[in-house]
């Protein structure tokens, strides 16, 4: 089975492969630093907790080996400063995969999440058979929303959200990007 690059180096921004209990510490430091300004976008952050955070770091490793979900920390100066996941969505087809990201506040406005979602599209693009990476978040995020906006992605639909977000709508917009539009972009240096 081909799988992602465990680590992603980007001049000075890393995305590296979790790294279970020994991430615990630092990750879980990072998503409390964060609530206020994850709690109107994710919802999983009613259920936060040091528990829930040690759960979420030790079913990595099994879910990148099935190949359903590949997360990273990322990392600037040397420190975790958000994560980021690409995985195939339970509904979707086999040549879909979704990519997701989330960064501390101290973090933002410096073009760390294009970057991000900009390496994990290449990754994505890297696995057999995968046609299309979708980025799905409430149409009232805006901030997530410029990331695969900037990369090329165009809307692809709209559905009511599963799980809607504190602050959202209960609206998901699907952005979407097919292979052939990245590679027509890496041709002409678009990107």
């Amino acid at each position: 089975m081909d799988l992602p690059l465990r680590v992603i180096e980007l001049d000075d921004l890393t995305l590296r492969r979790f790294d279970g209990e020994a991430d615990l510490p630092e990750f879980f430091r990072v998503i409390e630093e964060s609530l206020e300004h994850l709690r109107p976008w994710m919802p999983w952050v009613a259920e936060h907790s040091l528990g829930r955070t040690a759960e979420f770091l030790a079913r990595r490793a099994g879910l990148w080996a099935g190949g359903e979900a590949f997360s990273y920390a990322i990392v600037a100066d040397g420190a975790i400063v958000g994560a980021c996941m690409l995985f195939r969505p339970s509904e979707a087809a086999d040549d879909v995969r979704e990519l997701g990201y989330w960064l501390h506040p101290a973090a933002t406005g410096r073009g760390l999440a294009t970057r991000t979602a900009r390496a994990l599209v290449d990754q994505a693009f890297r696995l057999p058979g995968v046609d299309h990476v979708e980025v799905v978040h409430d149409t009232a995020n805006r901030a997530s929303g410029a990331v695969p906006a900037r990369l090329g992605f165009t809307e692809h639909a709209r559905r009511p959200a599963e799980h809607p977000a504190p602050a959202g709508t209960g609206e998901n917009r699907i952005w979407r990007l097919t292979r052939s539009q990245w590679e027509t972009a890496a041709a002409t240096e678009v990107r």
